[in-house]
Parts: structure tokens; sequence; C-alpha cells
């Protein structure tokens, strides 16, 4: 690695791998491939959008404290003997951090509950969710169950526009 960043506060070590000798690189298929260079242009935003976007940061918790893989490099986060051990046998799980205990949960005592996540700011260029899916069991007919994503541009009033993804059952 170029750099390694040391204990991160939540306990990772980050090397900082040449991008063109990041681990993805050999994989048979992938073997002899190069990274795509990053485009040579990316949207304009005004003035006064970057002012409000730089403060819009989501940083990793391994650069919290300043530090940041330098360019032409990706961090990769060392596998650590607490990481195979919570393997436990399952692809899935694998690597998994065990959940915050801080995570908001909103409930009604109609017995309605949902979490929610959420980021505001002027202009976005994607989202990505990953839902679960499995049978989900509902008691009656008046219960349902869904997984799903919103995007959400205007306020709750007569100007709301919402692209939604996901399923209900």
């Amino acid at each position: 690695s170029v750099k390694t960043i040391q204990q991160s506060a939540d306990g990772d070590i980050i090397h900082c791998v040449p991008a063109h000798l990041q681990p993805a690189f050999d994989h048979p298929t992938l073997r002899g491939q190069k990274p795509e260079a990053e485009p040579e242009e990316r949207p304009k935003i005004s003035a006064d959008a970057a002012e409000e976007e730089g403060d819009a940061v989501f940083p990793q918790a391994w650069s919290d404290g300043g530090e940041s893989c330098p360019g032409g490099t990706v961090p990769i986060r060392r596998t650590t003997e607490s990481d195979l051990r919570r393997y436990s046998g399952s692809l899935r799980r694998y690597g998994m951090k065990p959940r915050a205990s801080g995570v908001r949960r909103d409930s009604t005592s109609d017995g309605h509950e949902h979490a929610v996540g959420y980021v505001t700011g002027d202009q976005f260029y994607g989202a990505k969710a990953s839902l679960n899916v499995w049978p989900a069991r509902v008691a009656s007919a008046a219960e349902f169950s869904l997984s799903q994503i919103w995007v959400i541009s205007g306020t709750f009033g007569n100007d709301l526009n919402t692209i939604e993804a996901g399923w209900q059952r």
C-alpha cells in the first residue's frame, strides 16, 4: 500500500492501494484490466450551491480525522480476525458490523412502525438502496409489509414529487 491509516474511529485499518493494484483486478475475468479514468467533466454547479454542498459531506468513519487516500489510490479496509469470527458460515453476514444501537425508529401506537434515513441538498446524481426481500407474513387483510426507497422533491404540500421503488405485500 502507498499509505496506511491506522485505527480509525470505528477501529478499522485502511490501506491506500494504487487503483490498478486493487484486489478486484485479481479476479480471473478482470485480470489485466485497468480502472477507468475519472470523468474529465462533472456537472457544473453554481458558486452558491458549491458552498452549500461543502457542508453536505458524508465521510467514512476512517476519514473523520482528516486523513484521506492520495489521488490514484483506493481505500481498502483490512480484514481482521474479528471479521472472520463474524463470518459464522454466512456469506450474507460476512463483514457486517453489529448494528448500531442509535438507529432512529419511529413508531406510533397504532402498530405502524418505520425507520427513516434522509439527506437534504441541492442536486443529487443517483440513489441506491438494499431492500430486504423475504416471504413477509401478515396476520390479516388489514396488514401489509413493504420495503422501499423514495426520492422526494418539494414539500409535503401541493408541490410534492416522488419516485418510489420497492415491494409491498
